[in-house]
């Protein structure tokens, strides 16, 4: 029970009893929540001053602001060890392959293409901000050079595919069985006609062989003529085998082969005779590139030694008679 006050009253001379208003109190009461509030806050401050701890929402920033920076090292490193293996591939591409099929090199903007990054976030540092965008523009960059690495590898299969196909058209071999290179009785350009006597030129390799002796196709083709003349080339077999390459079998005894028939290299497409203008069994052989009639020596290499290949082109440039 709270105390009852009083005063002395000096115009009644006597003790009068104080009487409390409601407002006073509530005065009262607000003036102490006052200054209770700023006490708190006083203590809150001098606390966190003291043991230097950090608002909640800062803190949590903070640890999510360092656990960024790590995966951002981490990437980092990734991104290092991914460009040096995209830099090897890149180094066989231009080096090896593109050199082996022919290809023609790559810009260096294709093969590295040089990106930057918008990435922006007001979150986060300035600091982190820069080096997260750095890294992005990295990333973004090996994609684009990774995926142009593969239109690439795309491209040099095709080529070599095309490649394989076209060396196994070209006409490589010698036609007819030449182990001991005994055979090759005249070759191309001027030698002396056998029936007109004069110089004249030899439009291809007179291979000698005695009747029946198997001819072989020089390439993959398509048979694009079986004819037979009663002067001139005789019996004859015509295989075009693309990519501008034509080659022709002459003065043939039989045929083993018909019009649009596709052959492989080596097929046996017909047999030596004396047919036409010859004066001797033997195969008449041409190469015929881009319309154009060519040396068969130079395309002759499959199945030779470089000794070999250096005595057949000897042989073929003595000046003889020709056999048909």
């Amino acid at each position: 029970m709270s105390k009852i006050k009083y005063y002395y009253d000096t115009e009644k001379c006597k003790y009068e009893r104080i009487r409390t208003k409601p407002r006073d109190i509530l005065l009262n009461i607000f003036g102490f929540l006052s200054l209770a509030f700023l006490m708190a806050l006083a203590l809150l401050f001098t606390y966190r001053r003291l043991l230097n701890l950090p608002d909640p929402e800062l803190a949590q920033l903070r640890y999510e602001n360092s656990e960024l920076k790590s995966e951002i090292n981490s990437t980092n490193k990734d991104v290092v060890v991914l460009k040096t293996m995209l830099k090897d591939l890149q180094n066989r591409d231009e080096g090896i392959y593109r050199m082996v099929t022919g290809a023609p090199s790559m810009p260096d903007f294709v093969r590295n293409p040089n990106v930057t990054s918008d990435f922006d976030d007001p979150n986060m540092s300035g600091d982190v901000v820069t080096r997260v965008r750095l890294l992005k523009g990295e990333v973004e960059g090996l994609y684009r050079a990774t995926y142009n690495q593969t239109k690439s590898y795309d491209e040099i299969i095709k080529l070599a595919k095309n490649k394989e196909e076209l060396l196994s058209h070209m006409p490589a071999i010698q036609p007819i069985e030449n182990q001991n290179l005994k055979r090759l009785a005249s070759g191309f350009g001027y030698r002396i006609h056998p029936i007109l006597k004069i110089r004249k030129l030899h439009t291809g390799l007179d291979f000698s062989a005695e009747k029946g002796t198997p001819i072989r196709a020089a390439g993959d083709g398509v048979v694009r003529k079986v004819k037979t003349n009663y002067g001139g080339y005789g019996k004859e077999v015509e295989i075009d085998h693309g990519y501008g390459y034509v080659t022709k079998y002459a003065h043939m005894q039989n045929f083993n082969v018909k019009y649009g028939q596709r052959v492989k290299r080596g097929d046996i497409i017909g047999y030596v005779g004396n047919t036409g203008s010859s004066t001797a069994p033997h195969l008449h052989y041409e190469v015929i590139r881009n319309g154009k009639k060519v040396n068969p020596v130079h395309y002759i290499q499959k199945g030779l030694t470089e000794e070999e290949y250096e005595e057949i082109l000897r042989l073929s440039t003595i000046e003889n008679q020709s056999l048909g």
